[in-house]
């Protein structure tokens, strides 16, 4: 592995303009008074860890569903399926991860397969941590036939300071796990719904890494794990 890569990330195109915008900022600062520019520099560089895109070792098999971003799992179980996957079932397995500001924004493909549905509905911008979000919160919503032959749905969620939902695959593409799809500007959330009877492999709580941790493996007849908090 190429140490500079981890010390200095790939960088997200979506990112180019805010980071020209904080440079500049930061340059009028230091002309006005040299503290503030000192703290313009420190945002300058947080802008930039923010839309760094790293690159992923996905694990690869068939049934595994990667986690499509980095963060905390903030639900597990089964919930109410957005209208767009509701004809599959009634009930799905959910997993919820939120993405603080300090999290790398760059979502990324669970499951290798097809896009098959691709429906985007405008919203509130209410804190991604609220179960609501789900269904008032502005949101891209894409349903993927799998190389298994079940259907998944992955749902890119604005968050209180979101204002952007960025998502480059469309209907009719054929699309790898741990591929990236999109991301979402500044502080959001990503959930995944799973066939009700799937067994998750993460817990509320977790902190996951996208395109890395198994959420689930859907083929495996592996029982429930059990977690403990140390």
């Amino acid at each position: 592995m190429d140490v500079l890569s981890v010390v200095v990330p790939r960088f997200h195109s979506e990112g180019v303009r805010f980071v020209a915008i904080f440079a500049a900022v930061t340059i009028v600062l230091f002309v006005i008074w040299q503290p503030l520019g000192w703290l313009g520099l420190i945002a300058t560089v947080w802008c930039f860890y923010f839309f760094r895109d790293p690159d992923r070792i996905t694990p690869i098999g068939r049934g595994l569903v990667i986690a499509p971003a980095d963060g905390v799992v903030c639900a597990v179980g089964p919930a109410t399926p957005p209208e767009t996957l509701a004809t599959i079932q009634e009930k799905m397995l959910r997993v919820s991860i939120f993405m603080s500001v300090f999290n790398c924004h760059v979502n990324r493909v669970p499951m290798t397969g097809s896009v098959v549905k691709s429906v985007y509905h405008p919203g509130k911008f209410l804190s991604a941590t609220l179960d609501k979000a789900s269904t008032d919160n502005e949101r891209q919503i894409l349903a993927i036939e799998t190389d298994i032959g079940q259907i998944i749905g992955v749902v890119q969620i604005a968050g209180l300071i979101a204002r952007r939902i960025v998502c480059d695959v469309k209907e009719g593409d054929q699309v790898m796990s741990g591929e990236r799809f999109g991301m979402i500007r500044f502080g959001s959330r990503v959930d995944v719904y799973l066939d009700a009877a799937s067994v998750p492999l993460v817990a509320e709580g977790q902190i996951v890494i996208g395109g890395e941790t198994v959420l689930a493996d859907l083929v495996s007849t592996e029982p429930p794990r059990q977690f403990r908090l140390r």
